[in-house]
């Protein structure tokens, strides 16, 4: 809300700062295995490579068997406590990868930290929602994000290093350490216990926003290619001749950095569907490109221009799922907004996989593009005209 002389509502005030530190370090500590993960089993386990991806992969089957249930718990108890609690589960459970020297054993870690990080991450997002000034929910919503981002694209760089350095079991507790200085950072938030609305007993929109189910269609497109660059791009770079393609991450983070400092801005102000257009033809054009012409200017200011496209695309479809959802059941919008991604991201790391074991990583990419255009398609047809019809005032 404006204040008495015009100025807009402060954003970056005490609860959005450790709101933003918290995402920030749990991101961080989770991505530091990403990279490492895979070297350890294979070289020190002596795992074979083909179950290196199942193992990997558990996390996702625990974030998306804990994500439809995790919107209900957030919208019915105490959300900070909620978010101690599995922010502090979160964080302890990185020492079962110290005693973990199995196939079984790593899975079993991963699926329930996978559990704990999906209960996290929709209890911070809310959080996070709730003490943005709502008149900049757009702007707040993009910088919130970027967090996940800079981890993504810093964790792994650090994390290579130290590993070098020090071996796996270093990187294990300090991974662990900084988890739980993101838990400290959560006692700092000053959130107030709210009312909560009663609701039927048993109701569908418990566990899955039903006014969103439109939005779902076009963001889950729009993950799929997400999902192929996370999983494969260092090997196309590889394919292609790219001396350094794990810089790919640093020109996409660049590129999401320089998208959120506009982007949500313009959201505020009522240009939610002129971004998400932009964004998805932006993204259909950028991955034709990428998949067509192999050098290393072009994998460059591709990653600049993917990562500008999904710095605006994301915020601005969590805030049309947001903002079709009252207070009360903020954490089921935020709940179906993650596991649509999570779903469509999923669907293109195996994707990406199947294509290229058939063809090329470079027709996988193209395919990526062709999903855009379908995620576009959806949107104008779907989403569009449900936001309209739906949307709750700021």
């Amino acid at each position: 809300m404006m204040t008495m002389n015009g100025i807009q509502p402060q954003l970056w005030n005490r609860n959005f700062i450790q709101c933003c530190i918290s995402y920030f370090l749990m991101s961080f500590a989770f991505y530091m295995l990403m990279p490492t993960m895979p070297v350890y089993l294979v070289e020190e386990l002596g795992i074979d490579v083909s179950r290196v991806g199942l193992a990997l992969s558990s996390y996702t089957v625990g974030l998306l068997c804990i994500r439809p249930f995790s919107g209900y718990l957030v919208d019915s108890i105490s959300r900070k406590p909620l978010y101690l609690f599995a922010f502090l589960m979160f964080s302890a459970l990185f020492v079962g990868y110290l005693f973990a020297t199995t196939v079984l054993a790593v899975m079993a870690v991963r699926f329930v930290q996978g559990g704990f990080m999906g209960l996290t991450s929709v209890s911070g997002n809310t959080i996070a929602i709730d003490v943005i000034p709502s008149k900049r929910r757009g702007e707040g919503i993009g910088f919130y994000g970027l967090m996940l981002n800079l981890s993504m694209s810093l964790a792994p760089l650090a994390a290579v290093s130290l590993y070098d350095m020090k071996g796996f079991h270093t990187l294990v507790v300090a991974a662990m350490v900084i988890a739980f200085i993101g838990v400290a950072s959560v006692l700092l938030i000053r959130y107030p216990g709210r009312e909560k609305a009663q609701r039927p007993p048993l109701s569908l929109d418990r566990f899955v926003l039903i006014k969103a189910l439109p939005f779902v269609p076009s963001y889950l497109l729009s993950a799929v290619p997400y999902g192929m660059i996370v999983s494969f791009v260092v090997l196309y770079g590889k394919e292609i001749h790219v001396a350094h393609p794990g810089y790919f991450f640093i020109f996409m983070a660049i590129g999401v950095g320089m998208a959120r400092l506009v982007s949500g801005k313009l959201i505020d102000r009522g240009k939610v569907h002129s971004v998400s257009i932009v964004s998805l033809v932006s993204l259909s054009g950028a991955f034709v490109i990428f998949a067509t012409f192999h050098n290393e200017l072009v994998f460059f200011v591709s990653a600049l221009v993917i990562g500008i496209s999904f710095g605006i695309s994301i915020p601005a479809f969590q805030y049309i799922f947001v903002n079709v959802a009252p207070h009360n059941m903020r954490g089921t919008a935020t709940s179906t907004y993650l596991t649509s991604f999570d779903l469509g991201v999923g669907i293109g790391m195996l994707s990406a996989g199947y294509i290229s074991s058939c063809s090329t990583i470079a027709t996988a990419y193209m395919a990526g593009a062709g999903c855009c255009l379908l995620s576009l398609i959806a949107y104008l047809r779907l989403a569009k005209p449900s936001y309209e019809k739906n949307k709750l005032s700021p």
